[in-house]
């Protein structure tokens, strides 16, 4: 059954997270602050107090495209293993666009439009965040312009294309049509763009238009707050008490989405499940980066965000789980493990696309490069659990199929595939142009 409503956990946490600061004043912002990017029932969302917010039944009809999603045990997964755990996995990819993202796409597209919004512009990185927003945009007659970070633009023409198809225009980001685009292609001409790049080219273009409004598929508050009928689906058909919940972490949508009614419960003491965020090797924001007040976007259009961060202007290595190819991490999310309620550990691209063929080859489907880092600690957990002799329930996100992503999965068949190694002297540079 789907959730009549969405859950904010703001109010159940043991203090409040640090607020959004005026990049100007540092003073927090305000609504009339946010009001030329967001329609003013977002910003209602991303400030509330209430612990859950009514779902309109215009999204509800909407999510009943694919929603409910399946929760699936990977028996034979287990069997391959040897593991006596028992492994749970809440499947995703069902949906229009292939992904988690539709859950957040669809109401921000009907808030919008409810508001008399024209066109909704956006980043994407691996391409599921634009496909949803895209498909969202043509459920409620909105234009939708996308700016996709230029190294997955290039490894994955199909999500381009079935942007198009949902009536979207697509851009290589950095580019040409934005200020912020050219000053970074003046400086280097082959960069392969970052999402931080790409959301400074999106804002633009959202600021200078008076029916034109912003849209974001991670990190906020309200995103987020969308993205928990995951776990609340997920709560209700699960037929046991977690022991391990993973997911993985890029901006922190499906993760969210994923625990944060799990931690619900956890707070309240009826379950004690030990909760672990994997982010990659390439990109680890909560493992290497500083929690300190930093840009969104590497323009420096955003609000300033207390955060974990790698820098506003660093630019992650073109690994190919784009969508978790962020500098920073949810706000909320940071917050949260400063207050230690969840573990964070960091994964290389080849071990989790060995984990990901391993999944393919037992459960049959095809995982999206980004929850292939939540398998590979799933596995590793599993693994555990065999030399222990724990039976453990381990739940995870499988938060999109990897469909579109073949031609990575070809990669690293073919041996292709390499490992980026992060050295700490370009954490470094970029954290020291971090705002003061």
């Amino acid at each position: 059954m789907i959730p009549s409503h969405w859950y904010n956990i703001v109010p159940d946490l043991p203090a409040p997270p640090p607020p959004p600061l005026h990049p100007a004043t540092r003073r927090p912002v305000g609504p009339g602050d946010l009001a030329p990017l967001f329609p003013m029932e977002l910003i209602g969302q991303e400030v509330s107090g209430e612990r859950f917010v009514a779902i309109p039944e215009e999204v509800l009809d909407v999510y009943r495209l694919w929603r409910p999603t399946p929760l699936l045990r990977a028996r034979r997964l287990e069997k391959a293993l040897g593991t006596p755990a028992r492994i749970y996995y809440k499947y995703e990819g069902g949906s229009p666009a292939g992904s988690h993202k539709p859950n957040t796409a669809v109401p921000q597209a009907y808030y919008n439009a409810r508001e008399g919004v024209r066109k909704l512009t956006t980043e994407t990185g691996a391409g599921q965040w634009g496909s949803a927003l895209a498909f969202a945009c043509a459920q409620f007659g909105l234009e939708c312009e996308v700016w996709m970070v230029r190294a997955s633009y290039d490894q994955k023409p199909y999500r381009r294309s079935l942007m198009r198809v949902y009536g979207a225009t697509v851009h290589a980001s950095p580019s040409t049509v934005t200020k912020a685009g050219a000053r970074v292609l003046a400086d280097a001409p082959d960069s392969t763009g970052s999402l931080g790049i790409a959301i400074s080219e999106a804002v633009e273009v959202a600021g200078a238009g008076e029916d034109v409004r912003y849209a974001l598929g991670s990190v906020l508050n309200h995103v987020l707050l969308h993205q928990t009928v995951i776990g609340e689906e997920a709560l209700a058909q699960l037929g046991e008490a977690p022991d391990v919940i993973i997911g993985c972490t890029g901006g922190g949508s499906n993760f969210a989405g994923l625990v944060f009614p799990f931690l619900r419960e956890k707070l309240a003491g009826r379950i004690d499940p030990v909760i672990r965020a994997v982010e990659p090797a390439a990109c680890p924001s909560f493992t290497r980066g500083v929690y300190a007040y930093d840009f969104g976007d590497t323009a420096g259009f955003t609000p300033l965000l207390k955060m974990h961060t790698l820098g506003h202007d660093f630019v992650p290595d073109p690994i190919h789980a784009g969508g978790l190819r962020y500098h920073g991490m949810s706000p909320l999310l940071s917050h949260m493990y400063e207050l230690g309620m969840f573990e964070a550990v960091s994964r290389s691209q080849i071990e989790c696309f060995e984990a990901g063929v391993r999944f393919a080859r037992t459960e049959g489907i095809v995982p999206a490069p980004e929850p292939t880092h939540a398998l590979a600690e799933t596995i590793a957990e599993a693994l555990r659990c065999k030399e222990s002799g724990e039976a453990k329930v381990i739940l995870t996100a499988l938060c999109g199929h990897g469909h579109f992503d073949l031609a990575a999965y070809d990669r690293y068949l073919s041996g292709a595939m390499e490992d980026f190694a992060l050295p700490q002297e370009r954490i470094d540079e970029a954290l020291a142009r971090l705002p003061g």
